[in-house]
């Protein structure tokens, strides 16, 4: 069994390195649970924003296990905290079992932000990932929806063949983990399909890209700890913008992927989904991130003060 692991991770290292894009890096979240926690998994982890004038408040707290073909690769903790004007998350994860003796892989991702008519107007967004004895380090600052100033560390590189990153592909973006919470309009069912239709503008720091949602199914899922219930199924189609080179393999695969999809769940008290699951093929096997725990609780608002409320 350890040799059949060792020869995987040394194929995810050939098949597109320890990367994978964050949406939701990323991890996507592009970033939200390292890029190194699902190893070479292609995919990214987001979900949009959308106007809401409710006035909802409520908090996360989610443990979530990364797998890929089967073998778990990482672990990682989320917690989230929204109401009607402002939201904070962070993330923090790390990798496990031989693909941590392979890269040591650990990281975390925090961000916070005001909203206004339930939309994310700044955010203060910040993700520092080290793996094989490497630091990776994105600063993120946007006002108005605009970036207003970034930092990443080490610097991209002036690759000829890279798409150029100009300023107008920073304007009218998100950054990934404001991306990864998605807040519904008006006061319908919250896990209607309508929920997954949304077009998404993000920007990580080096890569400017798009993610296209569409409704999929219904499922039900049972947490080891909290939610059991509904949740939205969307699929996720990833189209990069500007920032990437267009003939690296992992690029074109997971520009050209179908089957990459993302299981929303609600917090407790908002008209917010969540990622409760991401799932997408990868060369050698299906790559997971899949709550274990996820507790959520509806805290009291200006509009009601009836005490909380755990789902």
């Amino acid at each position: 069994m350890t040799v059949v692991r060792t020869r995987t991770i040394r194929r995810c290292r050939r098949a597109g390195g320890w990367s994978f894009v964050l949406a939701l890096r990323q991890i996507s979240l592009q970033q939200v649970l390292l890029r190194q926690v699902l190893g070479c998994a292609l995919l990214a982890l987001a979900a949009g924003a959308a106007s809401s004038p409710a006035l909802a408040q409520g908090k996360l707290e989610a443990r979530y296990t990364a797998s890929l073909a089967g073998i778990p690769v990482g672990k990682g903790s989320w917690l989230v905290d929204v109401n009607d004007t402002q939201y904070a998350a962070s993330a923090s994860g790390t990798t496990t079992g031989l693909l941590h003796a392979f890269t040591g892989g650990q990281g975390t991702t925090a961000t916070r932000g005001t909203l206004q008519a339930g939309r994310p107007v700044s955010s203060i967004y910040a993700s520092t990932i080290v793996a094989s004895k490497k630091t990776d380090e994105v600063r993120i600052t946007i006002t108005n929806g605009n970036v207003k100033d970034f930092t990443v560390d080490p610097p991209q590189d002036n690759a000829p063949e890279r798409v150029p990153l100009t300023e107008a592909h920073r304007r009218d973006v998100l950054d990934p983990m404001t991306a990864s919470l998605l807040r519904v309009p008006g006061s319908g069912d919250l896990m209607s399909p309508d929920s997954c239709k949304q077009a998404l503008s993000i920007f990580d720091g080096r890569l400017r890209y798009d993610l296209q949602l569409a409704f999929k199914r219904m499922d039900k899922v049972k947490a080891d700890k909290g939610y059991a219930g509904p949740v939205l199924v969307c699929a996720v189609y990833f189209t990069p913008v500007a920032g990437y080179i267009p003939s690296r393999t992992a690029i074109k695969y997971i520009a050209k992927l179908r089957d990459i999809e993302i299981w929303l769940a609600p917090i407790a008290g908002t008209r917010v989904l969540v990622p409760y699951r991401v799932q997408g093929p990868t060369p050698i096997g299906q790559a997971v991130l899949e709550a274990d725990e996820f507790v959520s609780v509806a805290t009291p608002t200006r509009a009601s003060a009836n005490g909380a409320k755990t789902q």
